[in-house]
């Protein structure tokens, strides 16, 4: 059995007290609710941004049908008022004034199916540009509220660091010049058991794994030498007689 001055056994618990705290702190400053709010709105303007990319991508390839559809519409306009000018100035015999006004009729069915596509391309545009508007907008709302959000974790993130350096500073005075094979077998238990690597006995109870002692393992303790270090049959931690 391991042997440990005990004073050093006591300080122990001190360590050990600043330690949970740590680790209390520690969870606290990962779990603040803010944290949580920043990564849903993260995972939204993730989101937004891909259908930015899809709208901005179907607005420019709308436009294109615009300006086709327009580029159609005027050429066939002009050359259905180019026929109208030819028919209004008269010296056209019957044979070419029949054909003229064949083909006028052709472009003006053409030029109203040309002005439907026109129109109905126009609409889909407007439709994709206020999308598009809509989620920019939204966007800017997130990152407004992001930074709002960023300056209350820092805050409230900043508040616990400093009781995080205190109880580390605390830690530290309490650690101070123990005895170094009585720190190695706290560490060691201490990662191994969920973090607490030592617990007082108080009457018949360890106060690490709250179990009672059977009476003949609490004899065993009580009869140890004040510098041996015993342990929990129960939990296997470092088990500090107050005396």
């Amino acid at each position: 059995m391991p042997t440990a001055p005990a004073a050093d056994q006591l300080r122990l618990l001190d360590v050990q007290d600043a330690d949970l705290r740590i680790q209390q702190l520690e969870h606290r400053r990962a779990t603040l609710p803010v944290l949580a709010q920043l990564a849903e709105l993260a995972a939204e303007d993730q989101a937004l941004e891909v259908e930015r990319v899809a709208r901005g991508t179907e607005a420019s390839d709308i436009r294109r049908e615009v300006t086709k559809a327009e580029d159609d519409v005027q050429a066939v306009r002009a050359r259905k008022e180019r026929d109208e000018q030819r028919l209004a100035s008269g010296g056209t015999n019957a044979k070419d004034l029949q054909a003229l006004q064949s083909e006028l009729e052709v472009l003006t069915r053409r030029l109203s199916d040309l002005e439907d596509i026109e129109l109905e391309a126009m609409e889909r545009l407007e439709n994709a540009e206020r999308v598009e508007d809509a989620v920019t907008a939204r966007r800017a709302e997130i990152a407004t509220r992001r930074g709002e959000l960023e300056r209350a974790r820092d805050i409230e993130g900043g508040a616990i660091d400093e009781e995080i350096a205190e109880a580390r500073a605390e830690r530290a005075r309490a650690a101070d010049g123990l005895d170094a094979g009585l720190t190695a077998l706290y560490e060691r238990l201490r990662e191994q058991r969920g973090g607490i690597g030592a617990a007082a006995l108080q009457g018949s109870q360890c106060l690490g794994c709250h179990m009672t002692l059977n009476p003949a393992d609490l004899r065993a303790i009580e009869a140890a030498a004040p510098d041996q270090v015993v342990r929990c049959e129960e939990c296997g931690r470092i088990l500090v007689r107050r005396g």
